[in-house]
């Protein structure tokens, strides 16, 4: 398949965490070329707050370098700005005269910040809070100079003056509001906000409009509305940013706010998208990012035609990154006529909480002092969960000082909400990967690696990992009754060891058994059958050989199934088949689930007999493999063409026969939409749509009905049969013995999946292997067993 070509304008945070989400979704579909206006590779711009606080290093906000970049092919020109969009060609040009075609375009132009446009604001001293340079000029800046004034009360504002006194410097806070961070907070939480940046060493001066900033070539002073004055040798303007949406208009998109867009982030511009701060979704603009993170989801699955319900926006939610300051708000702010509040105001312990009711639901929350419920409110919030007036009330208990927060969340539960990482997955990645510190959790699962507002509550978790009170360690099953060794642990024995037979397993690792039981037996086979491609499986319940098989029935008779790819037959064959169940009697022919005709109640004598006549490849129907193709063609609702989907059936069918399996693997192709149902209920499920084929995986069709997940879509078969094989040979090798498709994708995560199946490297080693077993079994001598 011809890869497209996909230009991103923009190497923020939400441009390239879209390329990201690109790659996972489908790392063939695009040849991908990224265009940065500054000169440093993808970075952490929310935490540039904490360098400038002393608390990490620029090195430490790096999200992706160089190697990132090299390794996923992606081409990155730094230093270089977008300068025009020629729709009609579909091509871009630079500042550099740098002339650039696509097929798709993503514009992440982002915002830049806000200057008043006041007399004086270009002078030498006056800078904004925005990058990597701003930051090195501020700290470069109070090297020489010891008076700092902040214009904008803001988060940024305050986070930018935190920082400043962390440099030696003394910081005034100007604010044109009464009271501070006016959006994300209520007037008590900002007056205990004011109270303790006070004790730490800011300065406020609150509803002061800036007139003027004074001096000759360089900044000594502000002058106000009032006609007041004060001094300064450096000005931080932190009063809020503008969409970057010049290119964009010049362009003829379409734009208000920011750059307007639907909910799969398609601007009015066929192929081109937008996404970030220069956006506006449903009259919202955000700056946060968790909603652009959110909105980079959804643009990934649009752009690589992967299903998805579109970006509904986002609940907000801020969390103040000063040391020394507990803050978190989210959702509504303030009450009104058609809410109700529940508050708790402790002034000596400077602790103030306050939740916003609509009915039974959470539309809002402040917290001042103890913001340990955060989390767990923001997830209420997001998830629109009914609340209990008990629940209410538990809300604001004092905490249970010999259960920590972490303790009482439940292993579902939210702990980076930037990157939607749960508690069970960062106790997971420890357990399996002997993490002990935030940098390895960040590497390993990205919480901590955003916004950094989770990084407390992770490191209390890892806190509580390591503590004897840590009692949620995976607990450890049995392979079976004859030893106390677990699953993994057994398999890891027969490679340490190089065991190659049922009897040495036995032998070696003290079974309980001699032989074994009727559980362990059979996964040892699969095991060592995995392990070592020429290992002689020891049936005990089949006829088998290169060409046909049989299954022994519990009344001693066999069961015969005569190949039909695809369930596709002819007179010839049917002729067969009925002239054999006449000459030897048989009792019994059914059709099975699989669309084929299975000959019951066979006696052992007639078996040969019965092979020779019918001179077809036959099918088994118990053993764990992939099962026989099942064809879903709509003949009743529409006339759509089916003959690719039963060609594609008989392809898939021919190179997955007698492919052993943890579990047995149904698979069903519909050969168009109108009866796609089928399909998606199966461990691999293929439906032909207008664009290709959409793979679905993990399903189930038995007693518990559970719909697949979408995997991909694809344009053609070779791509088709190219995923299916290798996400069939990569359970194979990760997955439990009896562990379904499903319950192997719930454990594993079916983005896990993504990535390595579209990691071209990967997935062709994956076909290698599977390319191994199958020429084996091809290879394989006749084998005669009862």
């Amino acid at each position: 398949m011809m890869r497209k070509k996909l230009l991103v304008v923009g190497n923020g945070m939400a441009g390239v965490r879209s390329v990201e989400e690109i790659i996972k979704n489908n790392s063939e579909a695009f040849d991908i070329t990224i265009f940065g206006k500054e000169s440093h590779v993808n970075y952490n711009r929310i935490l540039l707050s904490t360098v400038l606080q002393g608390d990490t290093s620029i090195e430490d906000i790096i999200i992706n370098d160089q190697n990132w970049y090299e390794k996923n092919n992606i081409e990155l020109f730094t230093n270089e700005t977008v300068v025009k969009i020629d729709k009609e060609k579909k091509m871009i040009i630079t500042d550099q005269n740098r002339v650039v075609g696509y097929d798709k375009l993503i514009l992440a132009t982002g915002s830049r910040p806000f200057m008043l446009p006041i007399p004086g604001a270009k002078k030498e001293g006056v800078i904004p809070f925005r990058t990597i340079e701003d930051c090195q000029k501020m700290i470069e800046y109070s090297k020489r100079y010891k008076k700092a004034v902040v214009i904008g009360g803001g988060l940024l504002g305050l986070e930018a003056a935190r920082g400043l006194l962390n440099l030696g410097m003394s910081v005034d806070v100007v604010h044109l509001a009464p009271f501070l961070m006016e959006r994300q907070l209520d007037e008590t939480a900002s007056h205990l906000l004011q109270k303790e940046l006070e004790s730490q060493g800011m300065n406020f001066l609150l509803e002061k409009m800036t007139e003027e900033i004074i001096g000759d070539h360089r900044v000594r002073g502000l002058r106000f509305k009032d006609g007041t004055e004060i001094e300064a040798e450096l000005v931080v303007m932190a009063v809020g940013v503008t969409p970057n949406i010049q290119l964009a208009k010049e362009s003829g998109i379409e734009t208000n706010r920011a750059i307007i867009v639907n909910d799969f982030l398609q601007t009015n511009i066929p192929d081109i998208y937008a996404v970030g701060e220069c956006v506006e979704h449903r009259g919202m603009v955000y700056g946060l990012v968790k909603p652009l993170y959110e909105q980079g989801k959804v643009l990934a699955k649009s752009i690589c035609h992967i299903e998805t319900e579109g970006y509904k926006g986002s609940v907000l939610s801020t969390q103040l990154k000063i040391s020394g300051v507990d803050l978190f708000s989210v959702g509504q702010l303030n009450e009104d006529d058609t809410s109700k509040t529940v508050k708790v105001y402790d002034e000596l312990e400077g602790v103030y909480k306050k939740i916003i009711f609509k009915g039974n639901k959470m539309i809002g929350a402040v917290m001042f002092g103890d913001t340990s419920d955060g989390s767990r409110i923001l997830d209420m919030i997001i998830k629109q969960k009914d609340v209990t007036d008990l629940e209410n009330v538990q809300m604001f208990q004092p905490p249970n000082m010999t259960e920590t927060q972490v303790q009482a969340m439940d292993s579902s539960s939210i702990i980076c909400q930037c990157n939607s990482v749960s508690k069970g997955k960062i106790i997971e990645a420890c357990q399996k990967n002997d993490i002990t510190t935030i940098g390895e959790v960040k590497k390993c699962t990205k919480a901590s690696g955003s916004c950094g507002s989770c990084k407390p509550l992770v490191q209390d978790l890892l806190n509580y990992i390591q503590s004897p009170e840590f009692d949620e360690v995976i607990e450890k099953i049995p392979f079976c009754g004859c030893t106390a060794l677990s699953e993994d642990e057994v398999v890891h024995q027969i490679q340490v060891q190089n065991l190659v037979s049922i009897e040495e397993v036995v032998k070696a690792l003290n079974w309980k058994t001699e032989s074994g039981c009727s559980t362990c037996r059979p996964a040892l086979n699969y095991y060592l059958a995995m392990i070592y491609p020429t290992y002689v499986k020891k049936q005990e319940s089949l006829f088998f050989n290169e060409n046909m098989n049989a299954t022994l029935q519990n009344d001693g008779t066999f069961s015969v199934i005569p190949q039909m790819y695809g369930g596709v037959t002819d007179a010839k064959e049917l002729r067969k088949i009925a002239d054999v169940v006449e000459k030897y009697s048989i009792p019994s022919v059914t059709l099975t689930s699989g669309q084929r005709i299975s000959l019951n109640g066979v006696k052992k004598e007639y078996l040969q007999g019965i092979w020779s006549d019918l001179g077809m490849r036959l099918c088994s129907r118990n053993e764990h493999t992939v099962q026989p193709v099942r064809t879903c063609m709509g003949e009743n609702v529409c006339k759509c063409d089916k003959e690719e989907a039963i060609d594609l059936a008989i392809r898939i069918e021919q190179s997955m026969e007698f492919i052993q399996t943890p579990h047995r693997v149904n698979m069903s192709i519909s050969g168009c939409i109108h009866d796609g149902a089928e399909a998606t209920t199966k461990d691999v499920g293929i439906v032909r749509i207008d664009r290709g084929w959409e793979i679905y995986v993990g399903g189930n069709s038995g007693r518990n009905v559970k719909v697949g997940n979408l995997l991909c879509v694809t344009e053609n078969d070779e791509e088709v049969i190219k995923l299916i094989s290798a996400f069939i040979q990569y359970y194979r090798e990760t997955a439990n013995y009896l562990e379904t498709t499903g319950e192997w994708l719930d454990r594993i995560g079916l983005i896990h999946v993504r990535e390595v199946l579209f990691d071209e490297e990967l997935c062709n080693v994956l076909l290698t292997r599977l390319e191994m077993e199958t020429s084996t079994q091809r290879k394989s001598p006749a084998l005669k067993m009862i």
